[in-house]
């Protein structure tokens, strides 16, 4: 690649029919903050960070947004992506994301993770990767 063309990561964005509320969702499971929302788009961020310092997560309405099944189920509107969450308590983390407006999806594959679907019917994972946590690389808690 060039060195004179810059790519970095700004944010990953999800489609939903109310992006004030899933950001604020979203910060509030996260503990970050909402710097920009308005009808159409919204964003969030760690506190104290400049725009673009580092990966946000942003929202987009879309009128004809339909919530994926969970799990996947042939003919059925199917998830595009989802978002994992390391934790260092899940059933902490659990708690916490029920009390955000989260739910625990009915069918779950692993003790070591929880798949929630937050309030627009979007999965998420958390996850509990102790080998991460334990890494001396990790900057993530």
């Amino acid at each position: 690649m060039d060195p004179k063309c810059k790519i970095k990561l700004y944010a990953v964005t999800i489609d939903c029919p109310d992006p004030d509320a899933l950001a604020a969702f979203y910060a509030a499971l996260l503990g970050w903050v909402v710097p920009y929302s308005d009808e159409e788009y919204a964003c969030i961020a760690p506190p104290g960070t400049a725009q673009g310092q580092y990966p946000g997560i942003t929202f987009q309405k879309n009128e004809d947004y339909l919530p994926p099944v969970w799990p996947e189920s042939s003919g059925a509107q199917q998830q595009m992506e989802h978002l994992d969450f390391i934790v260092n308590d899940l059933e902490q983390a659990v708690q916490h994301a029920i009390h955000c407006g989260a739910t625990l999806a009915e069918t779950q594959f692993s003790e070591s993770w929880k798949v929630m679907l937050d309030p627009a019917g979007h999965p998420f994972c958390l996850c509990l990767m102790n080998a991460v946590l334990e890494s001396p690389n990790c900057a993530l808690l």
